[in-house]
């Protein structure tokens, strides 16, 4: 009989059913690989136990893991066998291999036979619905050769299908047999792979090569072995969560820097901040964040460079006339700030985070900063990749996404655009922060280098930042060498705006 391919069958991974698109097609014979320690037992944990969850019987055949192997997995994650029907055969499957036991025939002939007619018997006994057979590699060394494996293989094929059940294989990928391939002989097949980077936890991606009868999402995806069992980051594809959304004018709440930018930034677009270290880049996007706050909308930050405490304690001033600060907005539920150590999250996983957020509602979206994210993980390939999907899936989502790009240097020279890494492309808007020197002192200033989206001001502006907020001055006409990171004053007045005195000081 063919596998119902109308019908799925959740997984109970969370994130798999995404991929398959639904979950198992019914009465399917598929195939899992993976590398000790990629999670094979752990995923099929979870399905057995999914579908005991939803009152079905399912029979767990195991060749290379005893029951109280299984058990302790399970302990691990705060689960129990109870109500699952385990056929444990690795006593039979241990005299295989090399028990000092006197024959002159083939362990094929004999010990194959006999662990075959015990799975066979365990499945007629139990009649189940959903089968996980935990064995492949020890049936390759039973077998001794590709052809008696190969219609051993195809035997378990029929049997199962016979019985209607819904079967998965776990297979090691250990002592392989030349060109035969258990893929081939499968209705599904899933690999999962484990790698260990130089620096940092191992890092974890899977991929399905077939589906018979099913389409399915290709490509590799992360996921994690975790408290609780697997959990997987589907691949995010921009194309398929477009959503119409009206575009409006998203204001900082400084009367200056909105005139730059012709009312503010437009939301389902992307914002540069660029600039050299302790310029005020990371301020001026939190003054947008709060003002998104205060108008009722929520926010997302994710922090690569900073702790919790030092954002909340820079930020206080921004939130003059709101009780509580920062962490007010957080308590409400306006505001989800994370920091991340890029060391222990994939960029799958960091994918899977910013549109779980988008999904609870987020508004605006914060990266702080990239150079945290790309540097600190040097070994992942196509990291602008993955962020180009990402801004692309926010942009369709009509969030406003900042993200903050520091500079080498204090001051920055030729041409004004060095830095670690250069994705000014994947920006609708970049914002140019700059140091300049007057009077001996080192000032601030900021700049609309490029608007996709509208028209902005092309002037050079002061940005003077204090423990009462955030001021942006009024236009520095009369200097040049803006670009090259120096600029130099030239008119014949000072534009400078002077520091406010404080109370009870006296004029020199």
């Amino acid at each position: 009989m063919n596998p119902r391919s109308d019908e799925r069958i959740p997984t109970g991974v969370p994130g798999l059913d995404y991929v398959l698109l639904g979950g198992f097609v019914s009465e399917g014979f598929y195939l899992v690989q993976g590398d000790p320690g990629s999670g094979k037992t752990t995923v099929a944990l979870q399905y057995v136990l999914g579908r005991l969850a939803a009152g079905e019987s399912s029979l767990y055949i195991t060749l290379t893991e005893s029951r109280r192997d299984l058990e302790n997995a399970c302990a691990s994650h705060g689960w129990s066998l109870d109500g699952i029907e385990i056929c444990d055969l690795t006593l039979s499957a241990a005299n295989l291999s090399g028990e000092p036991e006197s024959s002159v025939f083939h362990p094929s002939e004999t010990e194959l036979g006999e662990t075959t007619k015990a799975i066979f018997a365990a499945v007629d006994k139990a009649k189940p619905k959903h089968v996980v057979f935990d064995g492949l590699s020890e049936m390759r060394l039973l077998a001794g050769n590709p052809l008696i494996y190969r219609r051993q293989l195809l035997a378990l094929k029929e049997f199962f299908a016979a019985r209607h059940a819904t079967v998965l294989l776990l297979d090691d990928r250990s002592s392989p047999f030349g060109s035969v391939l258990p893929e081939s002989l499968v209705g599904g097949n899933i690999v999962l792979e484990r790698t260990l980077p130089q620096y940092g936890r191992a890092r974890r991606r899977m991929y399905v090569t077939k589906v018979r009868g099913s389409n399915f999402r290709e490509g590799f995806h992360d996921y994690e072995i975790i408290q609780g069992g697997v959990v997987v980051h589907p691949r995010l594809v921009a194309a398929e969560h477009h959503e119409k959304f009206v575009r409006k004018l998203r204001p900082s709440g400084l009367a200056n820097l909105d005139t730059m930018l012709f009312g503010g930034l437009t939301t389902g677009s992307t914002t540069l901040m660029l600039g050299p270290a302790g310029v005020g880049k990371s301020t001026i996007t939190m003054q947008f964040c709060v003002t998104a706050m205060q108008a009722g909308d929520k926010v997302a930050v994710y922090m690569f460079d900073e702790v919790l405490d030092t954002l909340v304690e820079r930020v206080e001033k921004l939130c003059l006339g709101k009780e509580g600060g920062l962490r007010a907005f957080m308590t409400e539920g306006m505001l989800h700030a994370q920091q991340v150590d890029p060391a222990e999250m994939t960029p799958g996983a960091f994918a899977h985070e910013v549109r779980r957020a988008v999904e609870a509602g987020a508004k605006v979206i914060v990266i702080d900063s990239l150079n945290g994210y790309l540097n600190a993980m040097p070994e992942e390939r196509f990291l602008t990749t993955h962020l180009h999907e990402l801004f692309s899936y926010l942009n369709q989502k009509g969030v406003t996404t900042l993200m903050v790009v520091a500079q080498h240097g204090m001051i920055v020279g030729g041409g004004g655009m060095a830095g670690d890494v250069d994705v000014s492309y994947l920006a609708d808007t970049v914002l140019l922060f700059r140091y300049f020197e007057a009077r001996g002192e080192i000032k601030q200033a900021i700049s609309v280098f490029k608007k996709r989206t509208g028209e902005h001001e092309r002037t050079l502006r002061q940005m003077t930042i204090s423990s009462k907020g955030v001021t942006i001055g009024e236009p520095l006409r009369e200097f040049r060498g803006v670009m090259t990171g120096v600029p130099q004053y030239e008119g014949l007045t000072s534009p400078i705006r002077e520091q406010p005195k404080a109370e009870g000081a006296s004029a020199s």
